[in-house]
């Protein structure tokens, strides 16, 4: 199973940016799609982004197309959200992880934005 830290989280003015990173270890995670999730309180997590193992698939909620950017280095067994654009909408938990996340339900603690209007 692929353990995950997400980290890059912070306070920021709507119209600002900020870039997420999330490390993995596991030896299968250059195998495997992975995805940015996030939940706002009250809400349901949903899907953000995601990749595909050579970062030629990349997906992106509608919500987040022409701001949000992923990428992923299979060498650092890391994969990133660079956030332009933030919104006070945006404003959540992100998390990694792979995409379909894993029947075990595993995540891990996520990284808090709060973008500010």
């Amino acid at each position: 199973q692929v353990q995950l830290v997400e980290s890059g989280g912070g306070l920021v003015q709507a119209g600002g940016s900020l870039r997420l990173s999330c490390g993995a270890s596991g030896r299968t995670f250059r195998s495997k799609v992975m995805g940015w999730f996030r939940q706002a309180p009250g809400k349901e997590r949903e899907v953000v982004a995601a990749i595909g193992p050579s970062s030629v698939y990349k997906y992106y909620a509608d919500f987040v197309k022409g701001r949000f950017s992923i990428s992923r280095d299979n060498a650092k067994s890391t994969v990133y959200l660079q956030m332009n654009s933030l919104l006070p909408e945006d404003t959540a938990v992100y998390y990694c992880n792979t995409n379909p996340p894993p029947t075990s339900d595993y995540w891990g603690q996520g990284t808090q934005v709060t973008v500010s209007s």
